[in-house]
């Protein structure tokens, strides 16, 4: 099942709900100050008011989401037997991720959330309140550094966005804990910068080494076939409400919210296939396209007078499988 980048329909009417009478200047000045921390490589520490969590929440959930489902959706494309039940939802946040789980696998019942930061989980519990399928969910306090160790595990485990807060040793004792705690699938969400790319990178070698199985986007469980200054990413789109473009300051309706994943699990995939690593040049006489093959990156051409295959190829997508 493929889920919609979009906030789901409960989610949107929470965070509507908590925006009445919020200021959109001040919010725009708080979220500006907040996204500033996050790029100098501060954690969440400068959220401190439940007007920051608010701000944060409209400014950074929409495009966060909407990575989570593309990267979700590729994860249950690659193993449509995956159904887990439980969930540990690694530096939640507002809780992001874990509504993204929620739409992707209906057979979640039990949703663990765990993050430092209280007026955020705070948030995330009045968001979740009147939720079908949230509700319920519990919210560990802590940092994923050291409390993750005293948490369960869980059948699927997800991190978005998370671990770039960290040094190079806590990345790597962190992967190695999340690995721990997840009982089948591993899903790490970074934002699609070449740092993001070489932190994916750095955890799915050493989680490889660790016996993991790597269910998407790379086909494969190799070294990846990229050369610097190249890097893998890929790109989501979706709709800006008019709150969401007023916080930002922009004019466009859209936002397209470049980030990197990978999906790691305990039994290899039955299936896989190659990825398309770019936006594929169609032209009139021929589509080319730069996949991520069992074997490295290709450079496929896909003549039109080939019409079956041809029109194969004009379904690739950045990002999407290529069959």
């Amino acid at each position: 099942m493929t889920i919609s980048p979009t906030l789901p329909a409960e989610l949107k009417a929470a965070l509507d709900g908590k925006l009445q009478g919020f200021s959109r200047t001040d919010a725009a000045q708080r979220s500006q100050k907040i996204s500033t921390a996050y790029r100098a490589g501060g954690g969440s520490g400068t959220i401190k008011s439940e007007a920051d969590a608010l701000a944060y929440a409209l400014a950074r959930m929409p495009a966060t989401y909407a990575a989570v489902a593309a990267s979700l959706n590729a994860l249950t494309e690659i193993a449509p037997n995956l159904a887990p039940e439980t969930l540990l939802d690694v530096g939640a946040g507002p809780g992001t991720a874990s509504w993204a789980a929620a739409e992707a696998f209906p057979s979640l019942q039990d949703f663990t959330l765990l993050d430092a930061n209280a007026t955020l989980s705070r948030l995330a519990l009045d968001l979740a309140r009147d939720s079908t399928r949230l509700a319920e969910c519990r919210y560990l306090p802590g940092d994923a550094g050291g409390n993750l160790a005293e948490a369960s595990q869980a059948d699927l485990v997800v991190a978005s966005y998370i671990i770039g807060e960290l040094n190079e040793g806590d990345q790597r004792k962190l992967a190695e804990t999340m690995w721990a705690k997840a009982r089948h699938a591993l899903l790490v969400i970074e934002p699609g910068t070449p740092a993001g790319y070489a932190r994916i990178l750095a955890l799915r070698q050493h989680l490889i080494a660790a016996g993991a199985f790597v269910v998407a986007p790379c086909p494969h469980e190799k070294p990846c076939p990229l050369t610097a200054p190249d890097w893998c990413h890929f790109s989501q789109r979706l709709p800006r409400s008019q709150a969401h473009r007023q916080i930002k300051g922009a004019d466009v309706p859209f936002e397209d919210e470049r980030f990197i994943y990978v999906a790691l699990t305990r039994m290899p995939p039955a299936t896989r296939a190659a990825r398309v690593l770019a936006p594929p040049d169609v032209g009139k006489a021929e589509i080319a396209a730069k996949l991520c093959t069992a074997d490295g990156v290709e450079l496929a051409k896909v003549p039109r007078r080939d019409k079956e295959a041809y029109a194969e190829a004009r379904r690739w997508r950045w990002g999407a499988t290529a069959n």
